[in-house]
């Protein structure tokens, strides 16, 4: 069975404990390629898909012939807004498109495993009973990592009934630390930062979603 230190809010001076966490959560085989396709679509979907270029048809001006066809010298040009005038028109620039990817269920979930499964493996998970903050103070965020020894780079994971603006505002103006709901958990939120913290109610309610991946 994975291990992983457990830590009390109302006693972090006593250190931790060793306890046994979830094997179907925590000790399944990390699989990199899994990995990377989830993270890959995961950043996709994040844009916005809205830049846009103007065509030669869009950009304002340019409704009459330069100079005349003939006669003059120059070259012949129809246009002050073609593409290959300053000001012009763009050739084959971005338009406007949304483009969104999905993996399978399944495929989400056992992702999602890996990427828990390798934080552990490598020593970077740490659990607490619970974030008992009676109101939101950064300094207080940044006193309970600084004892949990934890990296600059955390990612926090509570439940759904743990996340409180007591929790999520103490650790909203710390650099390089992000707390997000058990069930909005991806595996891009895992890997790109270089701890892990999580409640004893996040693990549960993610072992509850994922029981059946």
């Amino acid at each position: 069975m994975p291990k992983a230190k457990l830590y009390r809010f109302d006693a972090l001076d006593a250190g931790p404990e060793e306890v046994e966490v979830p094997e179907a959560l925590f000790g399944g085989p990390v699989n990199r390629d899994l990995l990377y396709r989830a993270v890959r679509i995961f950043l996709l979907n994040q844009k916005q898909g809205t830049a846009k270029a103007k065509t030669r048809g869009e950009v304002a001006g340019g409704g009459r012939k330069p100079w005349r066809q003939k006669g003059t010298g120059r070259a012949r040009h129809g246009s002050i807004r073609s593409p290959i005038w300053r000001h012009g028109g763009v050739t084959f620039g971005p338009r406007p498109r949304k483009v969104r990817l999905s993996l399978p269920k399944k495929m989400r979930r056992k992702a999602l495993i890996s990427a828990l499964s390798a934080r552990c493996q490598e020593g970077g998970l740490l659990l607490i009973d619970r974030l008992g903050f009676e109101r939101p103070r950064t300094k207080d965020g940044i006193e309970l990592l600084a004892k949990l020894s934890c990296p600059e780079k955390t990612l926090i994971v509570v439940s759904p009934d743990e996340y409180r603006v007591e929790v999520t505002k103490t650790f909203s103006n710390i650099p390089g630390v992000a707390c997000v709901r058990s069930d909005f958990l991806s595996p891009y939120h895992v890997i790109v930062h270089d701890g892990l913290l999580m409640t004893q109610g996040a693990v549960e309610a993610l072992a509850g979603r994922l029981s059946d991946a």
